[in-house]
């Protein structure tokens, strides 16, 4: 299956923590970072006062199923001291399960598409370096859905490469 998913840090060395959650994936049996997008700086969206975010987005290969890769990610982000002591606040890393192909499911555990994927300048914009042609189940493709988002507040980070492969 082909996961697209967003990385996310806000404290500590942000960059670090998206590169160790990209080679923590890669040692995952059955899963391979494709690709990943450039680095973005951005506002925090939502929640308490707060440090600005890098981000980024990554397709990923892998045999899990999606409820599989879900726990793989959550145990990725208690491995970098993620801690979930307030709803949208500051955190080491946050990895979000955007899509796994064109997969639709919701349940206590997992929604997919990720249910505010669409509307999030941070994610749609990396994503659309990556693969702009994609169509979010029951929305439109990435290209058209960035284009109906404001995306002040998304910066390019130049200085910054993160490496889907080790």
């Amino acid at each position: 299956m082909k996961a697209t998913i967003s990385l996310g840090s806000n404290l500590g060395d942000r960059f670090q923590y998206l590169q160790n959650a990209l080679d923590s994936l890669n040692a995952v049996t059955g899963t391979q970072v494709h690709s990943v997008s450039p680095v973005f700086e951005t506002d925090p969206v939502g929640g308490p006062d707060q440090g600005q975010y890098l981000n980024a987005v990554a397709v990923v290969k892998t045999i899990l199923s999606p409820e599989q890769f879900l726990a793989v990610t959550q145990q990725i982000e208690l491995e970098q001291n993620r801690e979930r002591n307030e709803r949208w606040g500051p955190r080491t890393l946050d990895i979000d399960l955007l899509a796994m192909d064109n997969e639709v499911r919701s349940t206590s555990e997992l929604e997919l598409p990720h249910p505010r994927a669409h509307e999030r300048a941070f994610v749609l914009l990396p994503w659309s370096l990556l693969d702009p042609d994609f169509v979010i189940p029951g929305k439109a493709s990435v290209a058209q859905l960035l284009e109906s988002v404001e995306v002040t507040g998304v910066r390019f980070r130049n200085d910054l490469e993160l490496v889907a492969h080790a």
